[in-house]
């Protein structure tokens, strides 16, 4: 796998863009917004997420986006630029061209296709500009919404793999959805994009 330049993604209401340090104040807001909600599914949405975590974030992004370690995008809306949320590639595996896709909405956005679109658009990139073969989406088996994010993709659920997620300070077991580059050719995803969440 290459390392491609920071490009920004757009496609039809949304621009994504890698994180950069001037979006730390607009991602510590947007974090403590969805503390309740985000922070559900991911540990790392919690009440002491602070400025100085945000900032921590970004400069991280910035370093393993040069090293090819992940590839993390800020996910914006298109005509105003306000933050929507965040959507990226991590736990790369050269070896096997494989990837994990994840992604998040604010809370006051969610249900609205964003996180759909911004996983559609991270895809596509990484099939064409990372060269991978195959892309996980993996979630706590109860994260309904993100399960159907997947499914509207066109991934295909695999199964419940033990003990597969550390979160909490514990193991739990989780929901393996796969992309390869043909499923987001599939008629089923496209027809399925119109009707997301």
């Amino acid at each position: 796998m290459t390392t491609p330049a920071p490009p920004s993604l757009a496609g039809g209401r949304l621009i994504l863009q890698p994180w950069r340090d001037a979006d730390a104040a607009e991602l510590h807001a947007a974090v403590q917004e969805s503390v309740a909600g985000v922070g559900r599914w991911l540990p790392w949405c919690r009440a002491d997420y602070d400025l100085e975590h945000a900032r921590a974030w970004t400069a991280h992004c910035r370093d393993a986006w040069q090293s090819g370690a992940h590839f993390a995008f800020a996910v914006r809306d298109a005509a105003g630029g306000e933050l929507l949320g965040g959507c990226g590639l991590n736990q790369l595996n050269p070896l096997h061209r494989s990837a994990n896709l994840g992604y998040w909405v604010r809370s006051s956005r969610q249900g609205r296709g964003i996180a759909t679109a911004a996983a559609r658009l991270v895809a596509r990139f990484g099939f064409a500009e990372l060269g991978l073969i195959r892309i996980e989406i993996v979630t706590l088996p109860d994260n309904h919404a993100s399960r159907r994010v997947a499914a509207r993709l066109g991934a295909r659920f695999e199964g419940m793999a033990r003990q597969r997620l550390w979160a909490w300070d514990r193991a739990h077991d989780a929901a393996v959805h796969a992309l390869i580059p043909a499923d987001l050719a599939q008629p089923a995803a496209e027809q399925n994009a119109a009707t997301s969440s």
